[in-house]
């Protein structure tokens, strides 16, 4: 394989709402570049870069995938991420690769919810991008009214750079604004074009358009307008060399049109990322967590970066890796500044799809496969020897979606936790912990689907079963008022006895205060070395809670009296009754159950408000406010955790996959009484059949 350096590597990352289109349009790419010689198709599951059994059955993109092609002596990298939100993380992942991001519009379907979420992630890492409206050969189409929803929705920074003759089924011509020509494509798939005169009938408008395109390019810059002004144009050089410099700056944002199926404009698409996208030396200076940076040159110290994982049948670990500078040659020993370990490359590879093809040297701004790295996870950094430089973390989406799970088969606890762990360190969005408070071990991720599929690969590779359960609420135990008790413990059965006095005053605490204890013991009723029994006592009881088994929280606990024996009394048998104590207290203090309340943001096309809005209401959730944003709805609610399981699916199911949320923790309150009675009637039963 022929090693490009980086002037002439571009790295583009694919992503879109889903069924814009991605895959078909990689496809299109591909056959163009020559990597294969038939249009692929998801429906017949022999596209390139979605080639796992799982996206095949479910016709639908669940990873990163990488593929590459040659174009005018240039590399094309394409990075193609999913589109359905359940594997969001690896759009995050994707884009750390990509230096420029093509975002995939669906003509039919305009501006949806998950172009916005593109959108917003470029925002995030500050990465010029264009948009791509694909599907444009489709009944009743209009690139133009698409167009124009793009630039009201994501601003006059929008320019139409090529533009359909014809939308509909009789696509097949695009008009080139930037370089005043046209071209005819071939209707049977092939991409054959034709150079083709502009008819007079559009000239005037395809000029509108160019005088647009001038006019957003001087405006780019104070020279260019300053030449503008006074000469009323721009010559070529100065319009081509502008245009590139804008878009690289995010200045302007190109918008082209395909149909990726029909292998039309594909090209052009071609054509333009080549000729007037950044090369890999053209992006911005990667720096690390202090503001240092390197400039992408074979000549600077190493400095790449993990950004995906994956296992492989029959090779192992592959690990995805964007060289942002120096070069990876095989064999090289290598730092992992993250890890504090150190790596030693073996065999290399380019990829296409699963089709690999060894290389012995990349150079800075390319992206290559690693294999069989020991200590080197997604995200981790790695560098020259004794370079500690950090390649700031990618921000992965926070979880959506949770269950407890516990194997199948009794002894497999260690091998559930192993395979756990790995599927966390390759997919940093799958994220496992064990909750000592509710004894569950559990898993989140962005949706049922994220869940599934990574719980069918532990079984695969690990061998382990598991059942699924919903996570517990974590509840608290509080009181309203103070009450008195005595607890007494004492029992004799013919040797030494037990015996332990304690009178505990209890009483609230300001929300979130915690646990307080005062020792007002006077005259030595309960000796000191007693105390700390008592304490212990009331703190452990607190943990397991009284009425339902759940944490009391924001209690204040006075020991204020008591009694004691010579030679029955023992610290345990004070912590005895200072339990007994606390429970009879905790009872005359008026009880409350609290549960945790989450903050709920849910983004909607304004045809789904009512429908979300009901639901939200019927899940006890209180509605505190309503904001439009374009044509969507953000809807904000406080919601009780307990009525947010399995949300993710709830919300995509109401919406047609059209609805995003985001959730997160703000306050523990007073469960509705009905509410309340059950869950402590579940808890005496459990505690009988215990």
């Amino acid at each position: 394989m022929k090693a490009y350096t980086g002037e002439f590597i571009r790295n583009i990352g694919i992503a879109g709402h889903s069924g814009a289109g991605k895959t078909s349009l990689v496809e299109a790419m591909l056959l163009t570049l020559g990597k294969t010689t038939r249009l692929g198709t998801i429906e017949q599951g022999n596209t390139i870069s979605d080639y796992n059994e799982d996206e095949i059955e479910r016709q639908i993109s669940i990873g990163a995938s990488l593929t590459h092609g040659e174009w005018q002596g240039n590399k094309i990298n394409i990075i193609d991420t999913p589109g359905f939100s359940d594997f969001f993380g690896d759009v995050a992942s994707g884009m750390r690769a990509a230096d420029v991001m093509m975002i995939v519009v669906n003509a039919a379907a305009g501006v949806e919810v998950g172009t916005e979420r593109v959108r917003e992630l470029a925002d995030r890492y500050r990465m010029p991008r264009f948009y791509v409206i694909n599907k444009v050969d489709r009944e009743g189409i209009s690139f133009m009214k698409d167009y124009n929803e793009l630039r009201d929705r994501f601003g006059k920074k929008l320019t139409v750079v090529n533009l359909p003759l014809s939308s509909g089924p009789a696509f097949n011509t695009i008009v080139d604004v930037l370089k005043q020509k046209m071209y005819e494509y071939a209707t049977d798939g092939s991409g054959a074009v034709e150079e083709k005169p502009i008819p007079d009938n559009i000239a005037e408008n395809v000029a509108d358009l160019r005088n647009q395109l001038v006019e957003a390019v001087a405006e780019s810059s104070d020279e260019l307008l300053e030449k503008y002004f006074e000469a009323g144009e721009l010559t070529e050089d100065e319009l081509i060399s502008g245009f590139k410099t804008a878009v690289a700056a995010g200045l302007i944002v190109p918008v082209l049109c395909a149909a990726a199926t029909q292998n039309i404009g594909i090209r052009n698409l071609l054509d333009f990322i080549v000729e007037e996208l950044p090369s890999a030396t053209e992006r911005r200076p990667i720096t690390d967590a202090d503001g240092n940076e390197r400039t992408v040159s074979d000549d600077a110290p190493l400095v790449a970066q993990v950004f995906k994982t994956s296992a492989e049948a029959h090779v192992g670990e592959l690990s995805l890796v964007k060289v942002f500078s120096g070069m990876f040659k095989s064999g090289m020993e290598v730092n992992n500044p993250t890890q504090s370990r150190s790596e030693r490359i073996g065999q290399m590879f380019v990829l296409n799809g699963k089709n690999k093809e060894n290389v012995d040297e990349v150079h800075a701004g390319d992206v290559v496969a690693l294999v069989k790295l020991k200590n080197t996870h997604t995200g981790d950094s790695l560098t020259s020897k004794g370079d500690d430089f950090e390649v700031l973390p990618i921000a992965f989406p926070e979880p959506l979606y949770s269950v407890a799970v516990e194997p199948v088969n009794q002894g497999e606890e260690d091998k559930l936790g192993t395979g756990l762990h790995t599927l966390h360190e390759e997919d940093p969005t799958f994220k496992v912990r064990y909750d000592g408070e509710l004894k569950q071990t559990i898993i989140s991720g962005q949706g049922e689907l994220h869940i599934t599929i990574a719980l069918k690969r532990l079984a695969q590779r690990y061998g382990v079963e598991v059942e699924q359960h919903d996570p517990k609420i974590p509840y608290r135990e509080t009181i309203r008022a103070s009450a008195e008790a005595q607890g007494k413990f004492k029992k004799q059965t013919g040797g030494r006895g037990q015996y332990g006095d304690a009178h505990l005053r209890i009483e609230p605490l300001p929300r979130g205060e915690g646990f307080e204890f005062v020792d007002a013991i006077v005259g030595g009723v309960i000796p000191n070395k007693f105390i700390p029994a008592v304490e212990k006592g009331a703190r452990e009881t607190c943990e397991g809670g009284v009425i339902a088994g759940c944490q009391v929280v924001d209690v204040k606990v006075t020991v204020f009296d008591g009694s004691y024996h010579n030679v029955d009394s023992s610290e345990n048998a004070f912590k005895v009754a200072a339990s007994m104590g606390f429970k009879k207290a905790f009872m005359d203090a008026k009880p409350v159950l609290l549960e945790p309340i989450y903050n709920l943001e849910v983004k909607v096309p304004e045809a789904y408000m009512g429908d979300v809005m009901g639901d939200i209401s019927s899940r006890r959730g209180k509605i505190s406010g309503m904001d439009a944003d374009g044509r969507f709805q953000v809807i904000r609610a406080k919601v009780p955790l307990a009525e947010l399981n399995r949300y993710a699916t709830s919300l995509r199911s109401m919406t047609q996959g059209q609805g995003l949320f985001h959730q997160e923790f703000s306050h523990y309150e007073d469960v509705p009484h009905e509410v309340a009675e059950k869950i402590m009637e579940e808890y005496k039963a459990s505690r009988e059949e215990g």
